[in-house]
């Protein structure tokens, strides 16, 4: 369980990955004892249907209901019950985003407690800078597309929502970036000329920072393996914890995270990698953008 203690021992667990470091464990528990899902629903007055939620970490957790479950799995030593049960506690505390609720789709707060506990994030964009490395002025105008009727305190809050995103980044090594963007996000104005130079000069002070690597694909290479569109693969330091891929829709999103879908993205983004100009290259990229 030394997974678990480290992320309630250092506070980078978002309740996300904590809700499913924890129903990962309960399963683990359950089918090593050979109990099925009713079984296991019945002892906590709920359906299988329940159970496998709860295993996914899609739902919040009740503490009695965990302590329901630990001992139907014969967990019986408080020094074992103990920090699954404060795992539970803290599972259910909301993220830092709760204030922004009313904002936020529910697919997208999954993105974002995912996101605040990953240790690498790989992603690929072919539209707009990713999220983590846009200045404000460049966000605003990202977030006006879709939100064009939004009033000047909603857009403000958006902003200060993924501006808050950001922090992470720059506070805690333990993060990595690595981001391939298209040519076209980079010649596509948002905002107007000043903007685009403000961004532009961030993702240059940006590729001087040890934990982002940031490359540029050129128009010159033609096609590429990510023919599909955008998509982010993040990696977590728990070895319980497997890779998810995020792709994220008008509407919606899809999070795959079986390890062969999973295995099929992280090959695209290798070639990506290896197609795209490199680091050093896409430094002298972005430095003739800016005009003299």
């Amino acid at each position: 369980m030394s997974a678990q203690w480290n992320l309630l021992s250092d506070g980078q667990g978002s309740p996300t990955v904590l809700r499913i470091l924890l129903g990962t464990q309960l399963r683990n528990l359950r089918t090593a004892r050979g109990i099925s899902r009713e079984d296991a629903g019945y002892a906590i007055r709920a359906s299988h249907a329940k159970i496998s939620r709860l295993e996914l970490g899609q739902v919040s957790f009740k503490q009695r209901d965990v302590a329901d479950l630990l001992t139907l799995y014969g967990v019986s030593d408080e020094a074992e019950r103990a920090p699954l049960l404060e795992l539970a506690k803290q599972a259910n505390a909301p993220g830092w985003w709760h204030k922004y609720a009313d904002l936020l789709p529910a697919w997208f707060e999954v993105y974002i407690g995912l996101e605040g506990s990953a240790s690498l994030i790989r992603t690929y964009e072919n539209q707009f800078v990713p999220g983590l490395l846009q200045v404000p002025a460049y966000a605003r105008a990202v977030i006006r597309l879709a939100h064009d009727e939004a009033e000047t305190g909603e857009l403000d809050r958006r902003v200060a929502l993924r501006t808050t995103r950001q922090r992470r980044l720059s506070a805690d090594p333990r993060l990595t970036l690595w981001a391939v963007i298209d040519e076209a996000v980079l010649r596509r104005t948002l905002g107007g000329p000043d903007v685009m130079r403000e961004q532009v000069e961030h993702l240059l002070d940006t590729t001087a920072e040890p934990n982002v690597t940031l490359q540029v694909m050129p128009f010159d290479r033609g096609g590429h393996a990510a023919a599909g569109g955008p998509f982010s693969i993040l990696r977590f330091p728990e070895r319980e914890l497997p890779d998810v891929v995020y792709m994220e829709q008008l509407t919606s999103a899809l999070y795959l995270d079986k390890p062969a879908e999973a295995e099929h993205y992280v090959q695209v983004m290798d070639r990506l990698s290896v197609q795209a100009d490199s680091p050093a290259e896409t430094r002298r990229f972005l430095e003739r953008l800016l005009p003299v």
